[in-house]
């Protein structure tokens, strides 16, 4: 369906984006999660394709693009394997910080590979104590000479056990300095004193999560990203923008799902009718069609003021909390009107619904996004009161 954001340039790139996810991503989103393992080789073809942070520029191996194109490609990749789609979101991500605050020669070395697919980079925040308290950080960073020795555990964190490095944040000042004492930086995951370990979770099982240990890990100052003290409040200004994706991924697998129970009800007969004869199922669909075609626009629209340089935290927000439960939502019902076979793992339906629910989860609780969003009309004293 066309939207008010779509031009010419968009419709190509979706179109390329959709016919790789269809032919080549699609067939193989239940083995590739059943078995728990990501197809880095699959990755490796759509960098060839330009079509991982296509935002960056030329010469670290995007196009230049708007974020918008990130958007559409991260929906349709969605549409085919939810968590590839959350690859195709970290490069985004990762590539946005590192080529904002990573030193000239450290973004060089790192984000032509990140385009191109032949590496992933995981991002960590997340520690076992702090849960969704971002600023509440126990992982140590401190300077020795040249190095930042790097102490303590993050947990809960995509990739981890696949990603070449990570973009960590750590605490350089003093606890009760809270957000102003936290730096972020740039650990390839090589490095000696570093170990991790994979959950064994409900969903999202290829990309996977699990804790990352830091044990006196020596790394280059220079991978710093940011200022000292302040990386907390630049580089999370990012996730403005990975917020908004999440919203696309999250609708472009709900829209595959809805595409194909509209197809199924046409073809399933019940009491001599087709199911589309009758209003309890078709009703049904129509309102979730709705409502996944308004979290598509609010996710676009929060990508497009991010093209224009225009506040976007509220609209982010909206996207990372409202998205995913309505994805979810929306496939179980699906799921449901396929009767048995929608509930067997011949279907995709409960591998998506198992997908979707941990990003209801992962990269910030709605709880969180709707204080955010509280804060953003009401103030930050009021809504601390």
């Amino acid at each position: 369906m066309r939207t008010i954001f779509d031009t010419e340039e968009l419709d190509q790139i979706r179109e390329l984006a959709r016919k790789f996810a269809q032919e080549r991503v699609a067939p193989g989103y239940l083995a590739r999660e059943k078995a728990g393992r990501f197809d880095m080789e699959l990755l490796r073809e759509m960098g060839g394709l330009g079509l991982i942070a296509p935002e960056l520029p030329e010469e670290f191996g995007g196009m230049g693009a708007e974020f918008l194109y990130s958007g559409v490609i991260i929906e349709e990749i969605a549409r085919a394997d939810f968590n590839f789609g959350y690859a195709s979101l970290l490069a985004s991500l990762n590539g946005q910080i590192l080529r904002q605050f990573a030193a000239p020669e450290v973004a060089r070395d790192w984000l032509p590979g990140l385009t191109a697919g032949e590496h992933m980079l995981a991002i960590a925040l997340t520690e076992p104590k702090g849960g969704s308290d971002a600023a509440n950080l126990g992982l140590r960073m401190e300077r020795d000479g040249s190095h930042y020795i790097i102490n303590g555990e993050k947990t809960s964190i995509s990739a981890n056990q696949i990603a070449k490095g990570v973009v960590t944040f750590a605490r350089t000042g003093r606890p009760e300095d809270r957000a102003k004492g936290v730096s972020a930086v740039l650990i390839p995951l090589d490095l000696p004193g570093i170990t991790t370990s994979k959950f064994d979770n409900c969903g999202q099982n290829s990309v996977g999560h699990g804790s990352i240990w830091f044990d006196n890990v020596r790394v280059p100052a220079e991978y710093l990203l940011g200022d000292e003290g302040k990386g907390f409040a630049q580089v999370m200004q990012g996730f403005d923008f990975s917020r908004s994706l999440i919203g696309m991924q999250c609708v472009g697998t709900a829209r595959q799902s809805l595409d194909e129970t509209w197809a199924y009800i046409t073809e399933r007969q019940a009491f001599g009718k087709p199911l589309a004869a009758f209003q309890g199922v078709t009703h049904q669909l129509a309102d979730f069609d709705t409502r996944i075609e308004a979290a598509r626009l609010m996710s676009m629209n929060a990508l497009w003021l991010k093209d224009r340089g225009l506040p976007h935290t509220t609209e982010a927000a909206m996207t990372k909390w409202w998205p995913p439960l309505l994805a979810y939502e929306a496939i179980h019902a699906c799921l449901l009107i396929h009767g048995h076979a929608g509930y067997s793992g011949d279907l995709p339906f409960q591998q998506r619904l198992r997908d979707v629910l941990g990003l209801q989860i992962g990269d910030g609780t709605a709880h969180i996004m709707k204080n955010i969003i509280a804060r953003e009309r009401a103030g930050r004293a009021v809504t601390a009161a």
